[in-house]
């Protein structure tokens, strides 16, 4: 199987959806031999931040010399994005190979699995293959019934943050999501909880306490910022003095005090990390979408945002990094709370052209542009994410603001190569 065929086959199944469960990856699981046994793994779930937290937390044990799988989704430029080892992707032949025995295994089930249940498969197969000797596991929706939650007790299991967000399939209120997240929890692991609500902590703690789990909550007060812009920041935290990082927004100070306590724990479960390799792996470390610069002049930033919380910390980034105001390019998917986050952002937005990106679940843009305009901002529609993107790089050099491309991840492929392209043509 080549690599397009692989990833033709995975996407084959999209139409089967999001089918919460652990009894058809358990049972791929069996039928490839179990590849995820014997692999220590530090699973990570959050509402956000734990894209984030999971490449910081990979590049470091990949510094201090660990042969180190990470697992993260969705993709933003490349499918092989998803599985990688040492920050690199996998390569094409081995995401057909991999395939190939994850479908053969596959189309003898009676329950078929789904496209994500597939791709965890693959993962597990190709990090046994190249004999991981970590695995930083990303969660995709939820936790407890994620198919990521098929792994015996990993070494440490990592709970980012608490917004609400997939409320229908989650629930409605913090503490309901908070107790799917805490599902990854198993005895034996220690813990690590981010910066939650105490109604997001109240069953993170009950899960813990009940399987004799030690739980430790990330220590945020000892970052201290010495300089925040959108390029990254330093920040000195005790007792490793003073960290740079490339991850832009004051957000991600949490995160990294979230990897400070993990690396931390993992010292005291059998792991060898020293504090310069902490130090060299957040400097390494990188994580495409995230309030991250694509150009400088004029500085366009692009943030996949698309919750409340997310975007509450997007508009306060604006505030504070990008001087007070930005012209939008604003692309969203129906099924989120659109409206709510057009009124959150709507405070810093100088002009906004909205899109539409290339997803059967995308916003009409002339909805979008109208609720903007309801909330006193000028907007436009515009034809395409391109089109949006040269007219935000236009008019932002007239006004002299920064442009912010935001709303999804899902338009990333599109709108990078759109502001590449201005750049050559400056």
């Amino acid at each position: 199987m080549t690599r397009d065929e692989a990833i033709a086959y995975i996407h084959s199944v999209s139409w089967r959806g999001s089918r919460p469960g652990l009894e058809r990856i358990r049972e791929l699981c069996r039928a490839l031999g179990d590849p995820q046994k014997g692999l220590r793994f530090v699973h990570v779930a959050g509402t956000n931040g734990k894209g984030s937290v999971c490449s910081m937390l990979s590049s470091v044990l990949t510094a201090a010399g660990y042969r180190t799988g990470l697992f993260t989704s969705p993709f933003v430029r490349f499918f092989e994005e998803r599985i990688s080892v040492d920050g690199e992707p996998i390569p094409g032949d081995k995401l057909g190979r991999a395939t190939e025995r994850v479908r053969d295994a596959a189309e003898k089930m009676s329950d078929p699995p789904t496209e994500f249940e597939l791709l965890t498969a693959v993962g597990f197969e190709y990090f046994k293959e190249t004999e991981c000797d970590a695995v930083v596991l990303e969660t995709g929706l939820g936790g407890r019934l994620d198919s990521t939650n098929v792994i015996d007790p990993p070494v440490l299991s990592v709970i980012t943050g608490i917004g609400l967000d997939h409320t229908a399939l989650l629930g409605d209120t913090e503490g309901k999501i908070a107790a799917e997240k805490a599902g990854i929890i198993k005895a034996g692991s220690a813990v690590v909880v981010g910066r939650v609500s105490d109604e997001a902590f109240a069953p993170i703690l009950a899960r813990a306490g009940e399987l004799g789990c030690s739980l430790f909550r990330a220590d945020g007060e000892r970052i201290v910022p010495r300089s925040l812009t959108p390029f990254g920041a330093v920040i000195s935290a005790e007792p490793y003095g003073e960290i740079r990082i490339n991850l832009a927004g004051r957000h991600q100070l949490d995160n990294v005090s979230v990897v400070l306590t993990a690396t931390e724990v993992l010292n005291g479960r059998g792991f060898r990390i020293k504090n310069e390799d902490i130090k060299k792996g957040l400097a390494a470390a990188r994580w495409s979408a995230r309030f991250e610069p694509l150009l400088s002049d004029p500085l366009v930033i692009y943030d996949g945002a698309h919750n409340p919380d997310g975007i509450r910390a997007l508009k306060e980034n604006v505030k504070e990094l990008l001087g007070g105001d930005a012209v939008l390019v604003f692309g969203v998917m129906a099924d989120k709370d659109w409206r709510e986050m057009i009124k959150t952002v709507s405070p810093v937005a100088n002009r906004v052209f909205t899109v539409r990106p290339d997803n059967p679940r995308s916003l009409d843009p002339a909805g979008s542009a109208s609720a903007f305009r309801e909330c006193g901002v000028p907007a436009e529609a515009c034809g395409s994410v391109p089109d949006g993107v040269s007219r935000a790089i236009s008019f932002a050099k007239e006004v002299k603001r920064p442009v912010l491309i935001m709303g999804t991840l899902y338009m990333y492929a599109e709108a990078e190569p759109a502001v590449l392209r201005e750049r050559k043509t400056k």
